[in-house]
């Protein structure tokens, strides 16, 4: 049997009045999804740890198993493995966000959505002009980079900014948790500062402004770890000799490298509601003919919900259904090996909210030898029924990897 999980980052919401009371999933056209809800099992998983904020790098680790307790170290750490960054014993990495200040207002945590290309420039202008030996910019993929500090001490205080759009950023500077990490602190705060003087000069961001969009004008670290200690899947999951990861993001290829899989690369493939969605289910099919197991992660729900826009992710959803769940499965169908199917997101991404939550999150297994449930339809609501009922910890990597 080979295995396939397809993770619809940030697809939970809560019920909308403009929706007539009902979810997204409910109010969206999935044939496709809730055709395999009908033919497998449903349940709720419950993908954030209590006392862990709900970020994509708690909930996606979980979901594939991971003791948050024992390997949780941010996502800095994840980022950097993403991009190639080996990190040494006292490196402190960073996810460093390029964001976009409106007076002291957070407009957004994205610049505008800024792409890799004109971001890269940024960064690197950043590095020539605050990096040492202690501090360090890298490149990674639109809004999304790496600060790595050396020495640095994690235990500072770092507000996500996808958590605070329009808030005032000022209150939200660094703080250090104790006083061994002030310096620490002093030391982020001094570069969020010293980059708003940097970028609102650069000519990217006069050009920017000039063509109607958001500058690029600060960045904002957050989520400070040190290299993670997290064992590869085929370890724990001898089911699993050779397994692949599919993502736009950094976060999620990172923890595919710590969790020994390879990273796969589609053209296209943009983390928003225009990725290239048929080519991310091709590159499923194809490394799950040679591999036994496949990590299918599609971000462009969490972006729309972070914009609070119902009608985009409502798109999004569909497209996935359509686009996605609907072409693996008619070709799976036909194979003599047997693949299980898993759906589900890794957290919510309420539009009211426009940030994560931590509530649990349907999912659903569909796969040849396991007896149907009375759920019809997959949602937040059906699935509660779900015969898997509430799951948490590693429960669903180790019922999902156990169907043989």
């Amino acid at each position: 049997m080979k295995h396939i999980i397809i993770l619809a980052d940030g697809s939970a919401d809560w019920k909308c009045a403009s929706l007539g009371d009902k979810t997204l999933f409910q109010y969206a056209h999935t044939p496709n999804i809730d055709m395999l809800a009908k033919m497998g099992r449903c349940g709720r998983l419950k993908t954030v740890p209590d006392g862990f904020h709900p970020g994509s790098e708690v909930a996606n680790s979980a979901i594939l198993g991971y003791d948050q307790h024992k390997v949780y170290e941010g996502r800095g750490s994840l980022e950097a493995a993403s991009i190639g960054y080996e990190m040494r014993p006292d490196d402190m990495a960073m996810r460093c966000n390029i964001i976009c200040l409106e007076g002291d207002i957070l407009k957004n945590h994205s610049a505008g959505h800024i792409t890799t290309e004109d971001a890269d420039i940024l960064i690197q202008y950043l590095d020539q002009n605050l990096g040492n030996d202690i501090v360090r910019f890298y490149t990674g993929v639109q809004y999304r980079h790496l600060l790595v500090i050396k020495g640095g001490d994690k235990r500072v205080k770092c507000v996500p900014p996808h958590d605070v759009p329009l808030q005032p950023w000022r209150p939200l500077l660094v703080q250090a948790e104790c006083p061994e990490a002030e310096p620490t602190a002093k030391l982020l705060n001094e570069l969020i500062l010293k980059s708003q003087e940097l970028l609102s000069k650069h000519p990217i961001n006069l050009q920017r402004q000039e063509q109607g969009k958001d500058p690029a004008n600060s960045i904002w670290p957050w989520s400070p770890g040190f290299r993670p200690s997290m064992d590869p899947l085929t370890k724990t999951y001898p089911q699993i000799k050779k397994g692949s990861v599919i993502s736009a993001v950094d976060l999620i290829k990172g923890i595919g490298h710590y969790a020994g899989l390879r990273n796969i690369d589609v053209p296209g493939a943009t983390g928003l509601f225009n990725t290239n969605y048929e080519g991310k289910a091709e590159a499923a099919l194809k490394a799950l003919k040679e591999e036994d197991f496949v990590y299918l992660h599609i971000e462009a729900p969490d972006e729309a919900g972070h914009e609070g826009d119902i009608n985009l992710k409502i798109r999004t959803i569909e497209d996935i259904d359509k686009k996605v769940v609907g072409p693996i499965y008619e070709e799976i169908k036909t194979w003599a090996e047997p693949v299980a199917i898993s759906i589900l997101p890794d957290h919510p991404t309420p539009c009211e909210l426009r940030t994560h939550t931590n509530e649990p999150i349907p999912f659903l297994i569909c796969a040849p030898g396991v007896e149907p449930d009375d759920v019809q339809q997959f949602d937040e609501i059906s699935c509660v029924e779900g015969a898997y009922g509430l799951l948490q910890g590693d429960e669903f990597m180790k019922l999902f990897m156990s169907i043989e």
